[in-house]
């Protein structure tokens, strides 16, 4: 068991466990508990730990970047409803922002990386500004990049990629991340599609497991632009 997956959905843990057995994420185990539960000590002997990890979108990004999974690795797309306009836009007053339970694991057990996004909009960049002084005060060179699903074929979805190396002494900065990378002009195509080209998509037919589905996308990165973003960081942390 090389991965730690953290998602509190019961339909998204169950689709994590299909993926695991069909070989497409990482191996390794699903805890449906919330992260307000989850201890440093549960997390010993894990190389990677996925929270809020969905479908395991961030597990897949990896893969497609070329980060095998014995390669360290913390990722968390922490809530994104009090920030964004799909939410009630409360902000840290929102019970959802789990922002600070997630940093107190990472000052705890002290990943060498970790991988995160959220919405692109002003509070998203609001939050990672509070994201970044933390980690920067925790001795984390930090690195982000507003980018757009867009610059893979699928539809508009501008979101802020983070990434944060415990080896702060690193120059992890605006220069390295402040520009989407440069990729090759590709079709249209729907979030659904990278789901069923890929094998992702499981369940029946019937409009009880599309409702499923469709929560799951929602709450879902696009893999493909993450992979870029993770490909973008890799000499910085080799």
């Amino acid at each position: 068991m090389t991965a730690y997956y953290n998602e509190i959905d019961p339909y998204a843990a169950q689709w994590l466990r299909n993926l695991i057995n069909a070989g497409h994420i990482a191996p390794g185990v699903v805890d449906e508990r919330s992260i307000e539960e989850v201890s440093a000590d549960d997390l010993k002997g894990f190389t990677q730990c996925h929270f809020f990890a969905g479908i395991g979108g961030w597990s897949y990004a990896a893969r497609l970047a070329g980060w095998s999974d014995d390669q360290p690795m913390w990722t968390g797309s922490c809530p994104c409803q009090p920030f964004s306009t799909a939410g009630k836009r409360k902000g840290t007053d929102d019970e959802r922002h789990l922002w600070p339970v997630f940093f107190g694991l990472i000052q705890k057990c002290r990943p060498a990386v970790v991988f995160g996004e959220q919405v692109g909009k002003k509070p998203g960049l609001e939050w990672l500004d509070g994201v970044r002084f933390d980690l920067q005060m925790a001795s984390y060179a930090f690195g982000a990049a507003s980018l757009c699903a867009s610059i893979a074929g699928y539809p508009e979805r501008p979101r802020l990629f983070w990434v944060a190396d415990a080896d702060g002494s690193r120059e992890c900065g605006s220069a390295l991340y402040a520009e989407a990378p440069r990729l090759p002009k590709a079709p249209k195509r729907s979030v659904e599609d990278w789901c069923a080209d890929q094998g992702l998509v499981s369940g029946g037919n019937g409009f009880p497991q599309r409702v499923g589905r469709l929560r799951a996308y929602g709450n879902a990165i696009v893999p493909q632009v993450a992979a870029e973003f993770i490909k973008a960081t890799q000499g910085e942390l080799g």
